[in-house]
């Protein structure tokens, strides 16, 4: 099976593109879209800019497209892009949003072709442990839920941190994947990962009850 991957760099677009790898299927390549709006309904935003070299580090083509971000145009943006990759189906990373996978369904039948993915309605803690102890380094980019304050910005969901979130969503009803909005990843290394990213330079934007770890300066690491 030939497919290409919808990819932000995020833990879910990067766990599936991992799964399709162990199930031995041939990636095509990686397709990010790069929304000019930050409240996309469609597409992750923050520090997207970054999913090429995050591609890089994976050592997969990617193909890129700017999208105005607005509701239902930035489908059609999708459309256009994957009309002209040469695929038999397309690998997404939803796990919970009707809103995103109904989407990507309708426009793959659209095309003629399948719509993957292998995430979807699997238990969320199951997946972020599983996430964590196949290897992968995981950092939280964006924080947009009451309780995730500034320090959970750039902060890795490890073990300890998954626990947290846990205790979070008992308490608060957090989603502990983010699926309710409440959080955006970043994948900085994994066990098919070629080189690992090191971030150098950044800041914390927080005001209120969210923020944004901006990356202004990362680069790749020889494993």
């Amino acid at each position: 099976m030939r497919v290409c991957v919808l990819f932000s760099g995020g833990k879910d677009s990067t766990y599936a593109l991992y799964i399709m790898q162990q199930y031995g299927w041939d990636i095509d390549s990686l397709v990010t879209m790069l929304p000019q709006r930050e409240d996309s309904y469609m597409f992750h935003t923050p520090n997207i800019r970054f999913a090429s070299t995050i591609a890089d580090a994976l050592e997969i083509p990617i193909k890129t497209k700017e999208t105005s971000g607005e509701k239902e145009t930035e489908l059609e943006d999708l459309k256009k892009i994957l009309k002209d990759t040469d695929v038999d189906g397309v690998v997404s990373g939803a796990i919970m949003s009707d809103y995103q996978k109904t989407r990507v369904d309708r426009i793959c039948h659209d095309l003629g072709i399948k719509s993957f993915a292998p995430l979807w309605r699997k238990n969320q803690e199951m997946l972020v442990r599983e996430m964590i102890d196949t290897g992968f380094r995981i950092i939280i980019v964006g924080v947009f839920a009451q309780h995730l304050d500034e320090s959970w910005l750039g902060r890795e969901i490890d073990h300890k941190a998954l626990n947290e979130l846990l205790e979070f969503q008992r308490k608060y009803k957090i989603n502990i994947a983010g699926e309710g909005g409440e959080m955006e990843t970043m994948v900085l290394d994994g066990p098919n990962f070629k080189k690992r990213v090191v971030l150098k330079k950044w800041n914390k934007k927080y005001d209120r009850d969210s923020g944004i770890l901006h990356i202004d300066e990362l680069m790749l690491e020889r494993k």
